[in-house]
């Protein structure tokens, strides 16, 4: 009894050291829909979680309680024939704060460009180096590479590299392929400034690269750090603005940079709200070339 008791803990222990990176939420909306029975799209909810959860997406080990969480919202608005589908993707991912009970959001989108075709019972299956797989496992594998890649980011310098640069090179393979012409892939078709294609081009972009070092500074110098030291953490915070500011600068309108607005900017409001004047204007100066659109929600930083 003892050996098998012993036995039980070992392979608990196992599993504990030994996970998959990602602790993914999946939820399917079919709002509009009426041909489609709605318990195909429960089987399909079901098998993408299990696809973004049970896939090992790099070589490190990850124990539970490092998996990243994340969340994909597909919303379905029409159907077509032979099971063809369309609708959009809401993703986001985010990660603890050293120290704190605070999560952080590391990345969010809404992809416009989903469209996928899909039959009862169909498996989800996916090789990142095919340039035939099927749509809809290539955009949530894309996603998942892109999360990590960021993920990384966030607690090393350059620590995405390999994740992104597998997300860009699924890009290239999907340009290649003869039976993927689905919107979303390539620079000319479907939401041309928020697309799959510019949200990888930017992550590799030399002209942003500072971006993702301002990225690996916001959290790991600063966030990190703010319940170990305020003051050094918001000079972090604003150091990490600032390079964020030289990749706009290089890189005008980019993708990226507006996703890292969109996530941060009630974050950034609330970290400065107790700085010094003069960190105050400096953030909001950079925020509002970033951002021009919230404009009135930095100024309740107290500017």
């Amino acid at each position: 009894m003892k050996n098998v008791v012993f036995s039980l803990f070992c392979l608990f222990i196992a599993g504990q050291l030994s996970a998959q990176e990602l602790n993914a939420t999946v939820r399917i909306n079919t709002p509009q829909l009426q041909r489609t029975e709605r318990k195909v799209f429960d089987q399909l909810e079901t098998s993408l979680r299990e696809f973004l959860n049970n896939t090992k997406w790099g070589t490190d080990q990850f124990t539970q309680d490092e998996r990243i969480k994340c969340t994909f919202i597909m919303t379905i608005d029409s159907e077509g024939e032979n099971n063809a589908f369309s609708g959009n993707l809401a993703v986001q991912a985010t990660r603890p704060v050293f120290k704190s009970g605070y999560e952080t959001t590391i990345f969010a989108t809404q992809d416009k460009d989903v469209s996928f075709v899909y039959e009862q019972n169909q498996p989800i299956e996916f090789a990142p180096e095919n340039s035939e797989n099927q749509n809809l496992p290539a955009i949530f594998a894309f996603y998942a590479y892109v999360i990590l890649g960021l993920d990384y980011d966030s607690f090393s310098q350059y620590g995405g590299d390999n994740f992104l640069q597998t997300a860009q090179q699924m890009i290239v393979n999907i340009q290649n392929s003869s039976t993927n012409k689905s919107p979303g892939w390539r620079p000319s078709n479907g939401d041309k400034s928020r697309s799959r294609y510019w949200l990888a081009e930017n992550l590799n972009s030399p002209r942003t690269r500072i971006m993702r070092n301002g990225f690996y500074t916001y959290h790991r110098k600063g966030l990190d750090m703010f319940t170990v030291d305020q003051e050094e953490a918001r000079k972090s915070i604003i150091s990490s603005l600032e390079d964020i500011e030289k990749a706009g600068v290089a890189y005008l309108n980019a993708m990226i940079i507006q996703l890292f607005a969109q996530a941060k900017r009630d974050e950034i409001v609330e970290m400065m709200k107790n700085a010094t004047i003069q960190q105050r204007q400096r953030v909001f100066q950079i925020m509002v070339k970033l951002d021009p659109a919230n404009t009135q929600r930095y100024k309740d930083m107290g500017v």
